[in-house]
């Protein structure tokens, strides 16, 4: 099984830890994980912003990337589910259309992958602290990624989960949206953050770096003292606690 994984540009440039995770959990359970070097952004900014030509320029350069993998894995439910917008931009050119439906059926999120493809729901990790968890729209409402990451916690040994009022709220980043309107997407993570709180959790996990990072330097522009992590890093912290 050749399985390579989609780092995404966030956690690429900003997060790379969060990559890291995913390839040594990965390892513990026999998976080597390659990754193309040719692979680039999924072109998500431009799509929202209706630069259409552009995003098939970008779309083009990650077919070709994983072309030959087997599984694609990645740390964001959005990228992810942005990968299933290519057959609509290329319903008219046969050629990149068929490539586009494979890179859809084979990429996964990365908790889809563990659950879905290798069957696992407990990693073996512990990690007693106590753990709020925030749905990100695109993964949870498009790509339907529920149940994986709340099987996987559920696991964890004493962990201490603590439910999010109103979790399924959007945290107000929506990429260009947190930039052409920033005043409501302001008054979106803070009220997300009053949420976070209002939890009393003592760390918030998710599965998209980007709302992870919009929530984060709200609680830090608070001083809160919340951490907050992907979950493959929640995870891998854990197994090496073990």
């Amino acid at each position: 099984m050749k399985v390579s994984l989609f780092i995404t540009c966030l956690s690429d440039v900003i997060y790379p830890q969060v990559g890291e995770a995913i390839v040594r959990i990965l390892a513990q359970y026999g998976v080597q994980v390659d990754f193309p070097e040719t692979q680039t952004c999924c072109g998500q900014p431009s799509y929202n912003s209706g630069y259409w030509e552009e995003t098939r320029t970008a779309a083009r350069t990650l077919l070709q990337a994983f072309d030959d993998s087997d599984f694609v894995v990645s740390p964001s439910g959005s990228c992810t589910y942005m990968i299933h917008h290519y057959s609509e931009l290329f319903k008219d050119e046969p050629e990149w259309l068929d490539k586009a439906k494979r890179l859809q059926e084979k990429t996964y999120e990365f908790t889809q992958f563990l659950v879905q493809v290798l069957g696992i729901t407990d990693v073996g990790a512990r990690f007693p602290h106590k753990v709020t968890y925030h749905p990100s729209c695109h993964g949870s409402r498009l790509l339907g990624v529920k149940e994986e990451p709340m099987q996987l916690l559920s696991n964890v040994k004493d962990l201490q989960f603590v439910p999010l009022p109103y979790a399924e709220d959007c945290c107000g980043f929506g990429g260009t949206f947190a930039i052409k309107m920033p005043d409501i997407s302001g008054a979106m993570v803070t009220e997300k953050a009053e949420h976070v709180k209002e939890s009393e959790a003592e760390v918030l996990v998710g599965l998209d770096m980007a709302c992870l990072m919009n929530i984060a330097g709200h609680l830090r522009y608070r001083n809160e003292p919340v951490r907050v992590m992907h979950l493959a890093e929640l995870l891998y912290e854990g197994m090496r606690v073990t």
